[in-house]
């Protein structure tokens, strides 16, 4: 796996925010892309990158997510949807070809304390790539 450590801009995301059951993410995911691009479409706005899923606090049976894009510049969702800015900072990022325990190892190895907040990065997924063995997912983990 092949970890950088770099530096971020705050980025602005428009997104969904729910508290979900693991065993019902796929269909959040899909409610909440859809929601959102609408929404942007209907201001005129389009994503300024790949779709993602901000997650906060410890993912159990369920998980504090809020799923969305980024944005080129701060917008005023309509009801039901969040404007969210991803932290500025250090961040570790990884693009997700194995197993997550390969990225706590790393963290260890590293000396690194992941954040309790991070996010995903969909960059292949089954919109585009119908084979799950090449789907790609970019992990961001804030660090102090």
């Amino acid at each position: 796996m092949n970890v950088e450590r770099e530096e971020r801009m705050p980025q602005p995301i428009v997104g969904m925010h729910e508290v979900v059951a693991m065993d019902a993410l796929s269909d959040f995911f899909g409610r909440a892309f859809e929601a959102v691009a609408a929404e942007l479409a209907r201001q005129g706005a389009a994503p300024a990158g790949p779709p993602i899923a901000l997650y906060r606090g410890p993912v159990t049976d369920t998980v504090d997510v809020v799923a969305g894009f980024p944005v080129g510049r701060p917008l005023t969702p309509s009801s039901g949807l969040v404007a969210e800015t991803l932290p500025s900072g250090s961040i570790v990022e990884a693009i997700h070809t194995g197993s997550y325990e390969d990225l706590s190892a790393w963290f260890r190895e590293q000396g690194l304390t992941p954040s309790d907040e991070m996010w995903e990065e969909y960059l292949v997924g089954p919109d585009s790539e119908p084979d799950p063995s090449r789907w790609q997912t970019r992990i961001v983990y804030p660090v102090g």
